[in-house]
């Protein structure tokens, strides 16, 4: 990575010891000062409420509640201070419709266990270098699903203005 992450806030939810290690491991080789980490994802929205963090790292299965229950609290909850927060899910399954839960919930990235500092990397830098527009409306409010946009593209609902009257938000 070739920018500095001392002022970078980050939220760890993770249950098991010696992933939160890890992951706090890390995050504080690659000089982030600022990390608060919870045991499951009722204390994780607590936190979230208290310090605001830039970035979420959560397991998916903890006790109590999980991280999908962390991920609806930070995206839908009145009390949440940044529903547009990153949040980087990890978990043990990479089955389709686990792949597909965590998108339609709004899930801004997606890493499966076991993983190299090399993943974890990589997702933080998606989230810092490459943000995602949100989306807003009736069925759904995350970041864009589409990785990849087409510049080429001249179909209808190409413009900025087409694409906020339909609640995208541009940064």
């Amino acid at each position: 990575m070739s920018f500095k992450l001392d002022k970078l806030k980050v939220l760890v939810v993770e249950d098991t010891p010696p992933i939160k290690n890890l992951i706090v491991h890390i995050l504080t080789t690659l000089g982030t000062c600022q990390i608060h980490v919870a045991e499951d994802g009722e204390k994780g929205f607590d936190i979230f409420c208290r310090v605001n963090p830039d970035i979420v790292i959560t397991d998916w299965h903890m006790p109590n509640k999980d991280g999908i229950d962390l991920l609806q609290n930070i995206r839908k909850s009145p009390s949440s201070p940044n529903p547009m927060a990153p949040v980087i899910m990890i978990t043990g399954y990479n089955a389709n419709n686990r792949i597909a839960t965590c998108r339609d919930e709004g899930v801004t990235e997606y890493m499966v266990k076991p993983f190299t500092a090399q993943d974890l990397i990589m997702r933080i830098s998606h989230v810092i270098k490459r943000p995602r527009d949100f989306i807003d409306n009736s069925d759904y409010f995350g970041p864009d699903r589409r990785r990849n946009r087409k510049k080429e593209y001249t179909g209808s609902m190409r413009r900025k203005t087409d694409q906020k009257r339909i609640g995208i938000f541009w940064n």
